[in-house]
């Protein structure tokens, strides 16, 4: 049984706390644009008709819920997450649409997927690598229950390329979302979020772990001047 770290619970209780008004703070704090880069993403995946896709870092379901509406109704849709909070959230959503009966979640965390080797057609994550204590380990389980010609699609904040773009954005990012998600939710999680994106590898050494997890034919898209970026791989 996999076991948390301290780090890994004091993540998991930090979502747990803003799950309630996660999408609400998502819409506002992207200008909605984020609808936008998860669109793209799932357009990189190829599921073929009764294919399976897992989406890791659920969160309230955004993803599953995109990949639903864009693929055959034959295909089945797992989304994995180790915040409850989230899932109690995305579980209402999905109960709302017409994808209910295709998507299910299950609560666990990306390092231990309680999945067999080669699962699924395809594999996402969405904002969620960044929050992973042990990304090479997440990286191995993606890679496993992947099956071969699957692609994993990885979404996730970058460093915007344009010089004084970047100057802008980090000084919103820095300055202004921590303030403006404390106004609504919890100010130390808006706080974490800048914190966790300067942490993250940039293009070059996170092309180097997937490419160390096994994934092959690597492939990077910027989004939005580089606020994203969205990664590729395929076993």
């Amino acid at each position: 049984m996999f076991k948390l770290s301290d780090k890994g619970r004091g993540i998991r209780d930090m979502f747990d706390a803003i799950a309630p008004r996660y999408d609400l703070l998502n819409r506002l704090l992207s200008a909605g644009v984020d609808r936008r880069w998860r669109t793209f993403a799932v357009s990189r995946l190829r599921i073929p008709a009764d294919g399976r896709v897992l989406d890791v870092a659920t969160g309230t379901g955004d993803v599953a819920l995109e990949i639903a509406a864009r693929t055959s109704s034959s295909v089945r849709i797992v989304g994995s997450d180790l915040t409850q909070g989230m899932l109690v959230v995305g579980r209402d959503k999905l109960a709302a649409t017409p994808y209910r009966e295709r998507i299910s979640l299950v609560n666990a965390p990306c390092e231990s997927l309680p999945h067999p080797d080669c699962s699924f057609d395809g594999v996402t994550i969405a904002f969620g690598i960044r929050n992973v204590v042990d990304r090479d380990a997440g990286l191995r389980e993606m890679y496993r229950v992947l099956k071969p010609g699957g692609r994993v699609v990885i979404l996730e904040f970058s460093t915007p390329t344009n010089p004084l773009f970047r100057v802008i954005y980090h000084f919103y990012f820095r300055r202004i979302l921590p303030l403006l998600g404390g106004l609504l939710s919890r100010r130390s999680a808006y706080r974490y979020l800048p914190e966790s994106v300067m942490e993250f590898p940039d293009r070059e050494k996170f092309g180097q772990m997937m490419a160390e997890a096994g994934f092959r034919n690597l492939s990077q898209h910027d989004l939005t001047g580089g606020i994203a970026t969205v990664h590729v791989g395929e076993k």
